[in-house]
């Protein structure tokens, strides 16, 4: 029997890992597929938000300004490439800049540092790639890039090297409770423990309402993205965003921390939970929305394509948290962007709670 079990191996389910390995317990990470990182986690922005955007007082808002604040020093432990190059979000009509003051007040709210709106001209002495149509942006120096594969793979190696086991290539089939254990039933065999972790991505609510009343529901959101070569380096300096809508932040264009630049991505929601493929339609739209934002940008320098799924909650918000009818059965569902840039936050809230049960 284990005192806990955590269900997915992303940058969640690993860093909750981590951190409860710091005590003296025993853990056991259960992942469907051959490795960690190998859902969302490995197809994402890999930016590092800084958390203007997140509504106040939820959750998203706490945990993308508390992990952000987190992240630099976490890279440093667990030597993953980190980089604060700041973020832009651009404005490509007159008529909505007052928006953009709309978002660093909220900002501003949450405890995000350094917000300014910047000019047309402003913006061209440190992006001269910027759009012709732009006309203002909101900085935020705080916002950076990591590598969201190395940052996984460090948390599930610290969390090893301190004593948790991982089981790969184990799908869980069956999750409950019965005279205050556990249970839960793979395709293998079944494992005990004292308390659950769910970090299981779009399958969160699947195992959540195996155990409870309390339904969630999580549509899996679809975001092709494109890679250009190294070659492209240097077009863009910063993260650079488009005004959010209710799908997100636009099509966003940025570094990343090897030198490449990537491009993406759109939203499209979707029923199947496992369809990662990259449509020449999405990628055509992602390049030609990304014009409004970048000009010029080499897209014959493609590399590759991917896409990645985002488990989008109803609730629009993080569900985190012991479940009220589910005792020790603790929830990481609906992490959609800023997970990413959360996890630091979420690993220690997590790892509170448990410790304190």
């Amino acid at each position: 029997m284990y005192d806990i079990i955590i269900v997915g191996a992303g940058v969640i389910g690993c860093a909750v890992a981590r951190e409860l390995s710091k005590y003296n317990a025993r853990i056991l990470v259960i992942e469907k597929n051959e490795d960690v990182c190998a859902g969302t986690s490995k197809a994402n922005s890999a930016i590092v938000h800084s958390g203007y955007d997140a509504k106040n007082g939820t959750l998203k808002a706490r945990f993308n300004v508390e992990g952000n604040r987190m992240m630099e020093a976490v890279c440093r432990e667990l030597d993953v490439p980190f980089k604060r190059i700041g973020s832009l979000t651009v404005c490509t009509d007159a008529d909505r800049i007052g928006e953009l003051d709309h978002l660093r007040e909220r900002g501003e709210r949450n405890g995000v540092e350094g917000l300014r709106v910047l000019s047309r001209e402003e913006l061209l002495e440190i992006e001269p790639n910027i759009g012709d149509e732009v006309v203002a942006a909101l900085s935020a120096p705080t916002a950076g890039i990591v590598c969201p594969f190395k940052l996984t793979i460090a948390y599930a190696e610290n969390a090893a090297v301190n004593g948790a086991e991982f089981l790969f290539d184990t799908k869980v089939k069956n999750i409950f409770s019965e005279n205050g254990i556990w249970h839960i039933v793979t395709d293998n065999e079944e494992y005990t423990a004292a308390a659950v972790v769910n970090a299981a991505g779009v399958y969160s609510d699947v195992f959540n309402n195996m155990v409870s009343e309390h339904k969630l529901h999580i549509t899996p959101r679809r975001g092709d993205y494109i890679l250009l070569d190294r070659a492209a380096e240097g077009h863009v300096k910063h993260t650079v965003f488009q005004l959010p809508t209710a799908y997100g932040k636009g099509v966003l264009v940025t570094p990343t921390v090897h030198g490449n630049t990537i491009i993406g991505p759109s939203a499209i929601d979707i029923d199947d939970r496992e369809s990662t493929a990259t449509p020449a339609e999405g990628i055509d739209s992602v390049i030609a929305r990304s014009a409004l934002s970048v000009k010029n940008l080499p897209t014959r320098q493609v590399i590759t394509s991917f896409a990645g799924l985002r488990a989008h909650g109803d609730r629009h918000d993080f569900v985190l948290g012991e479940a009220d009818d589910a005792e020790n059965f603790f929830n990481c569902a609906a992490i959609e962007s800023p997970g990413l840039s959360a996890a630091p936050a979420i690993g220690v809230y997590i790892a509170g709670l448990i410790r304190e049960k």
